[in-house]
């Protein structure tokens, strides 16, 4: 992958516990979070004694590489966002400008994490549907703005090979958004639905309080 290529845009703790309806129970749990890119979820957990791992392909390139990207691509995304800002709700976030400064404020904290968490193997270049990981070597994985998102870029066959993959290394998986960037329903959602369950998944889907994205109101929860 390209570092041209990457749009890096992290979310922060907060985000992630209101996205994944993530109870301080889950937060002492064993997580991966995949798809986490410049999010900075891996380093506020750490700081407060948490486990977590995160992959995304970005992490194959240098702290400076990414700083770079980020400020490349910050006037472009911030362009988007105004020209869509009607797709989101501006409640907690009283502007595109607002969204810009947290945005940056994530992403420096991050970046500022980024070589000392790779030392520390929390920082994993990798990229579903193929892990390295054991089975069950997690206790919870997240899936952040990927899977069902580009529904467009990633094809059905990939979803479900990415969905098993998940499920092989942790015992739960909880994926948002299930919309499009369009906001609509994944086209791939139902189809998945019935493969986990042929599979012998449990499957539910579950309404979180993360209100951004207009029709992002639910996660995919998958057990064993």
């Amino acid at each position: 992958m390209e570092l041209s290529s990457i749009i890096p845009w992290g979310r922060n703790l907060a985000e992630y516990r209101k996205m994944f309806s993530l109870t301080d129970k889950n937060l002492r749990c064993n997580i991966l979070g995949c798809g986490d890119g410049p999010a900075s979820f891996n380093s506020e957990l750490t700081m407060r004694g948490g486990k977590v791992t995160s992959i995304d392909p970005i992490y194959q390139f240098n702290v400076e590489q990414i700083r770079g990207r980020v400020h490349d691509i910050y006037d472009e995304i911030i362009a988007k966002m105004s020209s869509d800002r009607e797709k989101y709700y501006w409640d907690e976030i009283e502007s595109v400008e607002a969204l810009g400064h947290m945005r940056l404020e994530t992403m420096e904290i991050f970046l500022n994490d980024f070589e000392q968490g790779k030392r520390d193997d929390r920082y994993n270049f990798a990229q579903l549907p193929t892990l390295k990981f054991s089975d069950s070597q997690f206790d919870i994985a997240l899936c952040s703005h990927y899977l069902f998102l580009y529904s467009q870029q990633v094809n059905l066959e990939e979803h479900k090979k990415s969905v098993i993959e998940l499920c092989r290394v942790a015992q739960e998986v909880r994926i948002y958004p299930l919309v499009t960037l369009e906001g609509k329903k994944s086209e791939h959602l139902d189809p998945i639905l019935s493969y986990l369950k042929q599979e012998g998944f449990s499957v539910d889907i579950e309404p979180v309080s993360y209100r951004f994205q207009k029709g992002a109101y639910n996660m995919l929860v998958v057990k064993d």
